[in-house]
C-alpha cells in the first residue's frame, strides 16, 4: 500500500540557519504518526512542508501520491497551527460558519457539520460567545473544531492539545483515534511523552534530524528504555 505521506531527503533552510537536514520518513494511511522532539527541533516547518504551506530547500514530500506545495491535495489537508488563526470580533459559531463557506461546503450540509465539531470540542454552549471573550485553551479547541469541518483525507495537527485541561485532551485523543479507525491519516506534534504513547508510529526530531521511527513499543524495546523519554535520551546519544 502506498504511504499517504512520504517525506524523501528533504533539507529545509531560512538563510544560514538550516532547520531540518535530511529527513526521510513514511506515514501510512489510517495512522496516527506523532512527531515527537523538543521546541526548535524542527516539528513545525516539516509539519508546515506537509501540508504545503513552506516548499522544502531540498528533497521532496510527497502527501496522497502528488508532489507538494498542490493546491488540489491541499484541500484535502486539515492543518492546525501553533498559533490560532480566529476571528477575535466574530462568534465561535460565525467562525466556524466562515471556515466553512471557505471550505465549499453546502448549507445544509454546513450546519450539520458545524454542531457537530461544536459538541466534539465541547463549546455548544459557548457558540454565540465571541471569540476574544475566550480563554487560550477554548480558542485552541475552536481551532481544532474548524479544521474538522470539511472531514480531511489528512490531518495535520500542530501541539492541538497546548492548553487544554487533561480531561478534555483524553476527549480529543478518543476522538483522534476513531477518526484514524475511519479511514482518516493523522499527524501530530508534541514534546508531551504521554500523547507520544498514544500514537501508532512515531519519528522523533532533535536538532532538526530525525533520530529514530517506529511504533513507541519498538522504540523502548529497541533501545532497552523502560520510558519512551528514556529512549529519546539513548537515541539522541547514540548518534551524537
Amino acid at each position: 500500500m502506498q504511504p499517504h505521506i512520504k517525506v524523501d531527503h528533504v533539507s529545509k533552510s531560512f538563510g544560514k540557519k538550516e532547520v531540518l537536514k535530511d529527513v526521510s520518513l513514511t506515514v501510512k494511511g489510517s495512522e496516527i504518526f506523532g512527531l515527537l522532539g523538543p521546541s526548535g527541533a524542527g516539528k513545525t516547518t516539516l509539519v508546515k512542508m506537509m501540508a504545503g504551506i513552506e516548499s522544502p530547500s531540498t528533497g521532496r514530500i510527497t502527501v496522497l501520491g502528488t508532489v507538494m506545495p498542490d493546491l488540489n491535495t491541499m484541500g484535502r489537508i486539515g492543518f492546525m497551527a501553533q498559533s490560532d488563526a480566529l476571528y477575535g470580533e466574530l462568534s465561535a459559531y460565525e467562525n466556524l460558519d466562515f471556515f466553512a463557506s471557505v471550505y465549499g461546503l453546502p448549507k445544509k450540509k454546513r450546519q450539520e457539520r458545524i454542531e457537530k465539531v461544536l459538541e466534539l470540542v465541547n463549546l455548544t454552549e459557548d457558540r454565540k460567545k465571541i471569540v476574544n471573550q475566550f480563554s487560550g485553551g477554548m480558542k485552541r479547541r475552536l481551532s481544532l473544531a474548524a479544521v474538522l469541518l470539511h472531514e480531511p483525507d489528512i490531518l495535520i495537527l500542530d501541539e492541538p492539545t497546548v492548553g487544554i485541561d487533561p480531561v478534555l485532551r483524553q476527549a480529543v485523543w478518543e476522538e483522534l483515534h476513531q477518526w484514524s479507525q475511519r479511514g482518516t491519516t493523522i499527524v501530530v506534534t508534541t514534546h508531551v511523552m504521554d500523547e507520544a504513547e498514544k500514537c501508532d508510529s512515531l519519528g522523533m526530531l532533535r536538532d532538526g534530524r530525525l533520530i529514530a521511527m517506529g511504533a513507541p513499543d519498538q522504540l523502548k524495546e529497541a533501545s532497552s528504555s523502560a520510558t519512551l523519554e528514556e529512549a529519546f535520551l539513548y537515541y539522541g546519544g547514540a548518534r551524537q
